[in-house]
């Protein structure tokens, strides 16, 4: 007599879906990583301190009545308009100068939320050095008003306006640069000359002197540390910025998405 085994019954197993990390949380994590090196720990440091230097240099050497809170505001966010995009392009180009771009993307496999959320984390960081830069300026005026200078609170708030559309677009257009060449010194290089550069040619070369007054973002910038803006000063705006920002950043992703990490 023969018996015949029969084997268990197999059952298919059932692969759980794998949540993704929210944009929130990513954006969080890109936060972090703005300190996490030694790098952009001190280039935060040395931008809060130039800040905090020309605040205490007006106290010595500007005129009382030119010792206001408007005046202490607006010099304070040069240093950080020209040195917080520099973070933005070491945010994104360090996971490949570093090579952890292998990780992060295994991680998170769709690019672009990695992408966005490293944008996301530059937009904070250009609204909190506003912040940064109110805050110094309220302290500047305290000190002025106890020291015999002006010390009017007086502003017009228009100008947090045009401070917080100059910080991030300032912010963006490094992170396109950064996106655009994924090379730290060439990114840097890139950001600093390239639009330098075309505002002295535009300067020096008549037929260029029209179209910079639309492409030079050191002219199309300038209206904004102002409380009013016309509209054909806002349509330079956005033009400059369609080429120095938008183009890097678009051309910059495709490059990004489609790159082959190794």
């Amino acid at each position: 007599m023969t018996t015949t085994a029969t084997p268990p019954a197999v059952t298919p197993h059932r692969h759980t879906d794998v949540r993704l990390p929210s944009l929130l949380r990513l954006t969080g994590v890109e936060l972090r990583k703005l300190v996490d090196t030694r790098a952009g720990l001190w280039l935060l440091i040395t931008i809060g301190l130039l800040a905090a230097a020309l605040v205490v240099v007006q106290l010595i050497w500007t005129p009382d009545a030119e010792q206001t809170f408007a005046n202490f505001f607006l010099p304070s966010m040069l240093p950080i308009g020209l040195l917080l995009p520099v973070l933005g392009i070491l945010s994104i180009t360090s996971e490949w100068s570093q090579r952890t771009a292998l990780t992060t993307f295994a991680l998170v496999p769709r690019r672009g939320r990695v992408v966005a959320a490293k944008l996301a984390a530059m937009v904070l960081a250009a609204l909190a050095s506003v912040l940064v830069s109110l805050v110094l300026a309220a302290l500047g005026t305290l000190v002025a008003g106890a020291t015999g200078g002006a010390g009017s609170w007086r502003m017009e708030w228009a100008l947090l306006l045009h401070a917080v559309v100059l910080q991030t677009a300032n912010v963006l257009m490094g992170a396109g640069f950064g996106l655009l060449l994924l090379n730290t010194p060439l990114a840097i290089v890139g950001y600093l000359l390239l639009p330098t550069l075309w505002s002295i040619l535009g300067e020096m070369i008549r037929p260029l002197q029209g179209p910079a007054g639309w492409l030079d973002t050191g002219r199309t910038m300038e209206p904004l540390l102002t409380p009013d803006v016309t509209a054909e000063q806002w349509g330079r705006f956005g033009v400059s910025l369609l080429v120095w920002l938008a183009v890097p950043l678009v051309a910059g992703l495709v490059r990004t998405l489609r790159r082959e990490v190794s």
